[in-house]
C-alpha cells in the first residue's frame, strides 16, 4: 500500500508500506533548517539515530553560508570591503566552486553575485517588502556590483571586485547541504537513503517496500494545494531539484515581481517556465541547474542542458494558449511515470 508524506511544496515521497515496517529497519527524521524543513528516510539494521549529528552538521553548514546569520562566514565576506580568507571554512568553498562552475557553464544564467538585486527585489536577507515604485537607475547601478566572474580566488584569500560586492549562494545551499547529509549517512554505511531539504532530493538505493523511490512533482500553479501532483518520478541512485517562480513572488498595482532575478537585465525574470525539475549525480549540482533555468527561460534551457552529460530535466511551462505542456530530456522520460 502507498502512502504520500508531504516533503514541500514542489515535491512529495510516495513511500511504499511493506507489510511488517516494525522490521525494515527503515526509520524517519525531520526538522528545521535554512528556513524550511529537512526530511531523511533512511535503512538502518542497528536502529541508530544520527539526528543529533545530522542537526550538528547542519548548524555548521548555516554558519558558514546563512546570509541570515550575521557571524557566518557569507555574511562576513559580504561586510568586508575586500574580501576575507576562506579556505579554513570548507562549507563555503564548496558552494563557491560549484557556484563557479554552473556560472560557466550555464553562460552565467547562475549567478550567485546578485545579492544586492537580490535585496533590493525584496527577496534577500534585508526588509522583506514589495518594490513600490522601480528605479531603473539604482537597478543599473547594483548591476554593476554583480561581477562574479572578476572574483578572485588567490592562497586562500577571495578576494572582492569592488567593495559592495556581495555573495548569495541560496540557489544551491540547500542542494549541496543535501548532499553532505547523504555522504554522511554513507559513512556510517546507510545505502539506501532519501535527503531532503526545501524539496531538494538525493536518493540512493530503494525506499521501503520498492524497487527504488517514486516521488510526486506538485502542479505548478499558485492555488494548486500541496496535494495535487502533476508528475510521478521513479528512479534510484540520482537527485533531484525543482526550482519555480509560481510560490515565491508578490504582486504591485496587478504587476508579478518573481523571485528569480535574471542577471542579463537585474529585473524578476517573466517567463512562460512554470519550473524545472533538474536531475543529477549530485544534488547541489542540479540545485544550482534548476536556477539556472528559471532565470535563462525555456528555449535557452531546451538549447543548454543537453550539452550537459550528467544532467536529466523535465520543464513544465505555459503555452500561447494559456495550456500546461511539459519538456523532458530522453533518460528523465522513462523515469516519468505520469
Amino acid at each position: 500500500m502507498k502512502k504520500l508524506i508531504y516533503l514541500s511544496l514542489s515535491l512529495i515521497l510516495l513511500s511504499c508500506q511493506s507489510e511488517s515496517p516494525q522490521n525494515s529497519g527503515y526509520l524517519e527524521l525531520s526538522g528545521q533548517t535554512m528556513g524550511t524543513s529537512y526530511s531523511i528516510n533512511y535503512q538502518d539494521s542497528l536502529g541508530r539515530n544520527f539526528g543529533p549529528a545530522i542537526d550538528s552538521l547542519l548548524g555548521a553548514i548555516n554558519a558558514e553560508v546563512s546570509t541570515y546569520i550575521p557571524s557566518s562566514t557569507i555574511s562576513q565576506w559580504n561586510q568586508s570591503k575586500e574580501g576575507i580568507k576562506i579556505d579554513e571554512h570548507p562549507h563555503f568553498l564548496r558552494n563557491y566552486l560549484l557556484a563557479k562552475q554552473v556560472f560557466q557553464e550555464s553562460e552565467a544564467w547562475l549567478d550567485p553575485s546578485l545579492m544586492p538585486l537580490v535585496n533590493y527585489w525584496g527577496f534577500g536577507y534585508t526588509q522583506k517588502r514589495p518594490v513600490l515604485a522601480v528605479d531603473s537607475q539604482k537597478v543599473d547601478s547594483l548591476r554593476a556590483l554583480c561581477a562574479f566572474a572578476q572574483l578572485e580566488l588567490d592562497k586562500g584569500y577571495l578576494y572582492k571586485n569592488k567593495a559592495g560586492n556581495e555573495l548569495d549562494f541560496s540557489a544551491l545551499a540547500k542542494g549541496d547541504a543535501v548532499d553532505e547529509l547523504g555522504r554522511y549517512l554513507a559513512s556510517k554505511g546507510v545505502r539506501n537513503y532519501m535527503v531532503e531539504i526545501g524539496g531538494e532530493l538525493r536518493l540512493r538505493g530503494h525506499q521501503e517496500g520498492a524497487q527504488g523511490w517514486y516521488i510526486g512533482i506538485n502542479l505548478p500553479k499558485t492555488e494548486a494545494g500541496l496535494k495535487e501532483i502533476q508528475n510521478i518520478v521513479e528512479m534510484k541512485d540520482y537527485s533531484l531539484a525543482t526550482s519555480g517562480n509560481y510560490r515565491n513572488f508578490y504582486e504591485v498595482e496587478g504587476q508579478k515581481y518573481a523571485h528569480t532575478i535574471n542577471p542579463k537585465t537585474g529585473y524578476p525574470e517573466k517567463s512562460q517556465l512554470l519550473s524545472a525539475s533538474i536531475f543529477a549525480p549530485n544534488c547541489g549540482r542540479a540545485d544550482a541547474w534548476a536556477t539556472a533555468c528559471m532565470a535563462m527561460g525555456l528555449q535557452r534551457a531546451q538549447k543548454l542542458l543537453p550539452q550537459q552529460k550528467d544532467l536529466e530535466a523535465h520543464l513544465i511551462y505555459v503555452d500561447s494558449l494559456g495550456q500546461l505542456q511539459s519538456w523532458s530530456t530522453p533518460k528523465a522520460k522513462t523515469w516519468i511515470k505520469k
